[in-house]
């Protein structure tokens, strides 16, 4: 009777345990396709675009060249287009 016993836990110790594959737990990741990480070819051009729009209207507005004198406003339009093109920056790949 003890025999049979370690035979059922033997077999129960191949699936559980410290050095059981990923494979027989069911716990692996599928691959993704290689193609899957990169950004689109547009991606980097509005980056380029917002980076230099923003430094456009902040240069332009502090020489006095935007209708309406110097503003706040533009300073504002500037810097939310340079900190949305760094925020996509960190996203490109």
């Amino acid at each position: 009777m003890a025999k049979s016993q370690s035979k059922q836990s033997k077999a129960k110790a191949k699936t559980v345990g410290r050095y059981v594959t990923a494979e027989s737990k069911g716990r692996v990741t599928a691959r993704r396709p290689v193609g899957a990480d990169h950004s689109p070819h547009w991606y980097g051009w509005v980056l380029i675009d917002l980076l230099l729009f923003g430094m456009l209207v902040i240069t332009l507005n502090y020489l006095q060249v935007l209708p309406g004198s110097t503003s706040s406003w533009y300073l504002v339009i500037g810097l939310v287009s340079m900190f949305s093109a760094f925020y996509l920056a960190t996203r490109y790949r």
